[in-house]
C-alpha cells in the first residue's frame, strides 16, 4: 500500500501534460492554464480520499480543471464587471474635459509629497486624524503638528501668484523638518535636538 504523497505524485505524474494541454487550448494566457492546472490539484491534494483508482482517476480530474477554468472565467467577468463600473466613476468623479487647475490645486503642487498626502487624505478622503496615523504609520499626535504645518504651507502658496516660480522645500532628512532660511543665514548656531 502506498503512501498519500507517492500517491499524489503518480497521479501528478500520469495526468499533469494532459491536463495542461487541455487547459491551454481553453485560455488566452498560458499562466492561466498554470494556475487552473495548479488549482487542480490542489483540490486532487485535499480531496486525495475521494479520487477515483485507476483509469478513472483521469476523468475526475479532467472535471476538476473544468470547475477551475469556469471559476476563472467567473473571476475575469467579475473583474471586467469591475473595471467597467471604476472607469464610469471615475469619469463622473474627474471628467476628462477638466479645466485650468484651481488656485487650491496650483498651490497643493507647489507642496511636497508628505504636505500633500497629507492636506488630501484630510480634504479628498475625509478620515479622521486616527485614521491618518494609521494609514501613514504615525502617530496621532504628528498627524496634529504636521497637519498644521502643512495647512500654514498651503496657505502661503495660496497668496504666491500662480505664475511665481516654486521654491523647494528644504527638509533635513532624518527628521523631516523643514529648515528656516535663519538658520542657513547664522551656520554658527547650533540647531538643539
Amino acid at each position: 500500500m502506498s503512501t498519500p504523497e507517492e500517491r499524489f505524485v503518480a497521479l501528478f505524474d500520469a495526468t499533469h501534460r494532459a491536463l495542461l494541454s487541455y487547459a491551454v487550448r481553453r485560455v488566452a494566457d498560458p499562466a492561466d492554464a498554470a494556475d487552473v492546472v495548479a488549482e487542480t490539484f490542489l483540490v486532487a491534494w485535499r480531496r486525495l480520499d475521494e479520487v477515483p483508482s485507476g483509469d478513472r482517476a483521469r476523468p475526475w480530474l479532467f472535471g476538476v480543471a473544468r470547475r477551475s477554468l469556469a471559476n476563472l472565467y467567473r473571476g475575469e467577468r467579475r473583474r471586467h464587471a469591475l473595471t467597467d463600473r471604476l472607469r464610469e466613476t471615475l469619469s463622473e468623479i474627474a471628467p476628462p474635459d477638466h479645466p485650468e487647475p484651481s488656485d487650491v490645486e496650483i498651490a497643493l503642487d507647489r507642496l511636497g509629497d508628505d504636505d500633500r498626502e497629507l492636506l488630501r487624505l484630510v480634504a479628498w478622503e475625509d478620515l479622521a486624524r486616527d485614521e491618518i496615523a494609521t494609514a501613514l504609520g504615525i502617530s496621532r499626535a504628528t498627524v496634529r503638528v504636521r497637519l498644521h504645518r502643512a495647512r500654514q504651507r498651503l496657505l502661503q502658496q495660496m497668496t504666491v501668484p500662480a505664475e511665481a516660480p516654486v521654491e523647494p522645500v528644504n527638509r533635513i532628512p532624518t527628521t523631516g523638518h523643514v529648515v528656516s532660511e535663519w538658520v542657513t543665514a547664522h551656520p554658527d548656531v547650533e540647531e538643539v535636538r
